[in-house]
């Protein structure tokens, strides 16, 4: 099966608490866009508009390989006369749309959730009862809430997270990861340039003759002039961009956890390969369990967090201890940028205004297409449901 053949194939309509007024200190706009990510598209509205990148705000980062549409704000004091309600964009790939003004900027506390419409192709015709037959039961039992894989952007699956690389103070190799891990949207001269790095590491004054990009030359330069400065180098990295590292890292450990959680409580299970682990999902559960799950609500790894039961609590200390890891970890000294921020997740999903039909795929012939919509609350991912339907048991 395939999903996202083309971007229609993947709808996504962001749906927001905000109530536009007339007046306010932030302009509220609808982005519509395709084959971008969020922060890169809003980094060339910036420029585009001449409008400084920290006067924008969203809710999320929406795919880029998708349809999308969601809220942002810009941010109206330094506008120098120009008028919010006259800025209109419409290029063949994204448009920006004003929709009235806010009394605060975008922010994720005011997304209520996404409506998703997802279209599954080239699915063959003894897959099409199967899906069917658990697109119904997700609609009853819903599914494990897990992050999915593009929460892990920043894992190298050579060297792990940076994260947790920094709270065992293995700073250098942080470092190492921050610097040489290479993206699937790397271009090709940057994918050569960090096996460079890679390469020739510690060798310092090498790295900062091939160093490009203002974070390289900082970190560089910093350990020309002191080899063993990985902290101050590390420093250097943007509290946003830390922040996401952590955020993934967290979110690694969440998963963990509430895979064991799955495999504690239900007895029929299927799975799905991720980027950072299998996803493990229950095909059945009894009653209890159910409601056990649905109204479990686990916190992300922090410090000073609490878990909701002894069980969750054991399988959560196991968790830290395979990993090296203790809670007093959490409290970081020398990287301050940034900080592990605890959030409650509940550990099922279960979507709402869900339907979906079956019919001939016109891309693949003699195959048939799925298409399901449905509404899932902010944070939950529609493609995890798609692997909960072609899990294999």
């Amino acid at each position: 099966m395939k999903i996202k053949a083309t971007p229609e194939d993947f709808i996504v309509d962001e749906m927001t608490d905000v109530v536009p007024v007339k007046s306010g200190d932030f302009g509220l706009f609808l982005l519509e866009k395709r084959g971008w990510n969020t922060v890169d598209l809003l980094r060339r509205l910036s420029r585009e508009l001449d409008i400084p990148f920290s006067d924008f705000s969203y809710g999320g980062r929406k795919d880029r390989h998708a349809l999308t549409r969601q809220h942002i704000t810009i941010r109206r004091q330094r506008m120098q006369g120009r008028e919010l309600g006259r800025i209109k964009v419409r290029e063949t790939d994204y448009s920006l749309g004003f929709i009235g003004y806010s009394e605060r900027p975008m922010g994720p506390d005011l997304i209520s959730g996404n409506r998703f419409a997802i279209t599954i192709r080239d699915v063959n015709g003894e897959q099409v009862r199967p899906a069917l037959s658990g697109i119904e039961a997700v609609g009853k039992t819903g599914y494990p809430n897990y992050f999915d894989d593009q929460r892990f952007g920043s894992f190298d699956t050579r060297q792990g997270f940076i994260a947790e690389k920094i709270l065992k103070g293995h700073y250098n190799g942080a470092l190492k990861v921050y610097l040489t891990h290479i993206r699937p949207a790397d271009k090709g001269a940057d994918k050569e340039r960090r096996r460079f790095f890679f390469e020739h590491w510690s060798n310092w004054r090498v790295c900062l003759e091939r160093a490009k990009t203002l974070p390289e030359r900082d970190a560089f330069g910093i350990l020309v002039k002191d080899p063993k400065a990985f902290v101050p180098a590390l420093q250097k990295i943007s509290g946003e961009e830390m922040s996401l590292f952590f955020s993934a890292y967290q979110s690694f450990l969440w998963n963990e956890l509430l895979r064991r959680v799955v495999r504690e409580k239900a007895s029929v299970l299927s799975s799905s390969p991720g980027l950072a682990g299998d996803y493990l999902f229950y095909t059945d559960l009894a009653q209890e369990t159910f409601e056990y799950l649905r109204n479990l609500a686990i916190p992300t790894p922090a410090s000073g967090i609490t878990m909701p039961d002894a069980d969750t609590q054991a399988l959560y200390v196991d968790v830290l201890s395979e990993r090296g890891i203790r809670p007093s970890l959490f409290n970081l000294r020398k990287i301050r940028q940034a900080f592990f921020k605890a959030t409650e997740r509940m550990a099922i999903v279960i979507p709402d205004e869900l339907s979906w039909e079956s019919s001939p795929d016109e891309l693949h012939l003699d195959r048939q297409k799925i298409v399901i919509k449905f509404f899932l609350p902010r944070g939950s991912y529609g493609t995890m449901f798609v692997k909960r339907l072609f899990s294999v048991v």
